[in-house]
């Protein structure tokens, strides 16, 4: 690389990476989210968006179960209160409940309280279904007791349209707009048994006990809401991720004085907060936004941020995130970004649009959702009429098995397991600082055979130093130094800051008609004179028949010496009666992530295949390689940014999948070929809006721990979805053929939609691997 190259705008940047996440132009487009109460299984998903997609206006509408949430885009016809407006019109006339979208304190509490109360309502259920189900317990062991009629109707009847009244309201509902959901089942099923029972009481003569099945009717109901209650409880953990980030907000912020309006420290809600603004934030309290210090020294703890373990040393002139924790000193912040520009609001988002968004493995499932509900219904008239019209069993046998039927089939399973598995996944890559965009994503990590890496910033820490200024011959050493900062002056290229370092505070000549050269260098005017700073083979492009053998026989030591220790080289020159005249040779050096060799160590270890591609000088890239155990045929060097996209397609043709790992500015073109793009650093605003994965802090290690976050969580998904499959695939012949009665059914099914969450929540335990010693 060299020392000016011309940076890319933000907007540049994520045009150019829009191929991965939509269309780049989404001006016009309106984002609703809402909340919706009362969906219970992929039915309800299904009948959701297809109420939702009906709106005027609406392009798009995606729901998540686990979350019980909607993101709707509209086309921006209808203005955004009269878009939601109708969106919760339309989610009430499918029979469910539009919530309002609360954030924070008040969406944990009401999350909890409903928790509580359902808590109630389970326990009443089982304490009632209890003695119903003992004496059917009894006779596994050969004790026969049945308990009167009346006092089995007693218990039964109160489950049934009490605590089964939910049920009977959310299957009204569906029938009524032509569908059909898990409520269906449980109430169809469940009246069947409780009707069946009140009839053969009803119709036995006097002094007659005959054999009833109420307790079928209230067991299935007690169990399906204790598995409702406990598949809640596993959902919440697994968004504990956004409810950990949506802590991180600070309530208060001390705002200074300015000394106009205000003439001492007051205390204001965060939220209240404008760009420009000074806070003084204490020793141990929460940074409240996005910010630069302007005053004092501290330790700054952004561990539920980054996923960086150590406090980080902060001083005047450092950002600082606003969530992040104040060590020891008190330090005065001037607020940069708050409300939705914010780090922690993007960070958020993102982990929020994840999770709402589905991979294609998920749609192909609710087309399947779509039309399974009428499917159990038809085969479970095929079972009775079997049983009682084909096999000549007795009618209350055959509605037994019909029974059965319904209650296995619920898609409860069906429609958690993939949203759980990714709020799981993309919850713990976010408390570690991996940022996943989106299912897709996930998807394409799956795929990635070739891993190419850009190099500063990436694979070095990004921040070189000027190492050594040898001038040429009669040239004042300070004045060089003085002409390229000066030349440099507008340039936040990390070779452009190293020279303006390395001069200090010396005052600078203004420079003018300055033009940057992508891959070559700066040029423009300096106190009169012409100069351009850059590669030493773009000093030969301006100056035609020019070859370092020109150059003064006193630096050929110099080039050798720092070519060989991996320095980049960069050539100040001036124009002179025509003619291009070198006056300074500059190297730098930039030193190796700590993380870099064991990344690429453990990638290799993957199976993977690892290139290095960068626009800097051969020798320095093969330098780096060397420290870093990559061979030189892993590497490609002088590669101008427009040609690092190329040079990405031809990995893909020859290995397969490849993963681009770079800044998400400089590398876009390069970022946006790739099957996934990789985006490390700062988390800037073009990379985490544009990069598949964001890696919030920059350590290489995060990306082999990102793919392999990647590839636990769409195994989860597939195992999730064969288990649902399963459960109906055999629970329902079982049902059929009567080998499987409705409470065991109503058991399996419970069992089906906890065993499916508790599978996913696994994954909340992951972490990255521990560096080697």
């Amino acid at each position: 690389m060299i020392g000016a190259v011309a940076e890319p705008t933000t907007q540049m940047g994520r045009l150019a990476l829009a191929p991965q996440g939509g269309p780049a132009d989404r001006s016009n487009q309106t984002t609703c989210d809402l909340a919706i109460g009362g969906m219970t299984c992929a039915s309800c998903v299904a009948r959701v968006e297809r109420a939702l997609a009906r709106v005027p206006g609406v392009t798009s509408a995606q729901v998540n179960l686990a979350t019980g949430r909607a993101r709707v885009q509209g086309d921006g016809t209808l203005p955004a209160a009269e878009l939601r407006a109708r969106l919760q019109r339309a989610v009430r006339d499918a029979g469910y409940e539009p919530r309002a979208l609360d954030d924070g304190a008040d969406e944990e509490q009401r999350a909890e309280a409903e928790l509580r109360r359902e808590g109630w309502w389970v326990l009443l259920g089982l304490v009632l279904a209890a003695p119903l189900a003992l004496p059917m317990a009894g006779m596994l062991v050969g004790w026969h007791a049945m308990l009167p009629p009346l006092v089995q109707f007693l218990l039964a009847t109160p489950v049934q349209f009490v605590l089964g009244a939910r049920f009977y309201r959310a299957g009204w509902a569906a029938l009524r707009h032509g569908s059909g959901n898990m409520e269906l089942l449980v109430a169809l099923g469940t009246s069947a048994a409780w009707g069946l029972s009140t009839w053969l009481w009803w119709r036995a003569a006097p002094g007659e006990t005959p054999h009833l099945y109420y307790e079928a009717a209230a067991v299935v109901i007690a169990l399906v809401r204790l598995g409702k209650w406990l598949e809640a409880r596993a959902r919440r953990r697994t968004a504990a991720a956004i409810r950990a980030l949506q802590a991180l907000r600070p309530e208060v912020a001390h705002l200074l004085p300015d000394g106009v309006r205000r003439t001492e420290t007051q205390d204001i809600p965060a939220a209240e907060l404008l760009p420009g603004d000074r806070v003084l934030v204490r020793a141990g309290e929460r940074i409240p936004a996005d910010g630069v210090i302007e005053a004092g020294q501290t330790a700054v703890d952004e561990s539920l941020l980054t996923g960086e373990a150590l406090p980080q040393p902060r001083g005047v002139g450092d950002r600082v995130i606003g969530g992040s924790v104040n060590g020891d000193g008190a330090i005065e912040v001037r607020v940069t970004a708050v409300g939705a520009a914010s780090t922690l609001q993007r960070i958020i988002a993102l982990v929020q649009d994840a999770q709402a968004a589905k991979p294609p493995v998920q749609r192909r499932v609710d087309r399947v959702a779509a039309v399974f509900v009428p499917a159990v219904v038809l085969t479970a008239l095929v079972t009775l009429l079997g049983w009682w019209l084909g096999a000549g069993a007795p009618l209350e046998q055959a509605v037994l098995h019909a029974v059965a039927v319904l209650v296995i089939a619920c898609p409860c399973a069906l429609g958690l397991a993939t949203p759980a598995a990714i709020l799981a996944g993309t919850g713990a890559a976010a408390r570690h600082g991996i940022l996943i965009r989106d299912p897709e994503a996930l998807e394409r990590a799956r795929q990635v055979r070739a891993v190419a890496f850009d190099k500063t910033g990436t694979l070095t820490e990004g921040k070189p130093r000027l190492v050594q200024l040898e001038p040429a011959p009669g040239v004042d050493a300070a004045a060089a130094l003085r002409a390229a900062a000066a030349l440099q002056q507008g340039s936040s290229h990390p070779l452009a800051q190293a020279v303006r370092a390395a001069a200090g505070d010396a005052a600078l000549a203004p420079a003018v008609d300055v033009q940057a050269v992508p891959g070559r260098g700066v040029r423009g005017w300096v106190e009169g004179v012409p100069l351009a700073l850059g590669s030493l083979a773009w000093l030969a492009e301006l100056e035609p028949g020019w070859s370092e053998a020109a150059l003064p026989p006193a630096w050929q030591p110099v080039l050798a010496g720092q070519r060989q220790a991996g320095a980049t080289l960069s050539v100040l020159a001036w124009q002179h009666a025509g003619h291009w005249r070198p006056l300074a040779l500059l190297a730098f050096a930039d030193a190796p992530k700590a993380g870099a060799a064991e990344a690429l160590a453990d990638l290799k270890r993957r199976g993977l295949v690892v290139r290095l591609i960068t626009g800097d000088q051969r020798a320095a890239a093969m330098a780096l390689a060397a420290r870093l155990g990559l061979a030189a045929d892993e590497v490609q060097a002088e590669v101008l940014p427009a040609d690092k996209a190329a040079a990405v397609a031809a990995l893909r043709q020859r290995f397969g999948a490849v993963a681009m790992v770079g800044d998400g500015v400089n590398d876009a073109p390069a970022l946006a070929a790739a099957d996934l793009g990789i985006a490390m650093g700062e988390g800037t605003e073009a990379a985490m809006q544009a990069a598949g994965v964001t890696l919030l802090r920059g350590d290489p290690r995060l990306v082999p721990a990102a793919l392999d976050i990647a590839q636990r969580t769409v195994r989860k998904i597939r195992q999730n979805l064969f288990w649902a499959f399963v459960y109906n695939a055999a629970g329902v012949p079982l049902a059929a053929l009567g080998w499987l009665d409705p409470v065991l059914a109503g058991a399996a099914m419970a069992a089906s939609s906890v065993s499916v969450v508790s599978n996913a929540l696994l994954l909340a335990r992951w972490r990255p691997a521990a560096p080697h010693a």
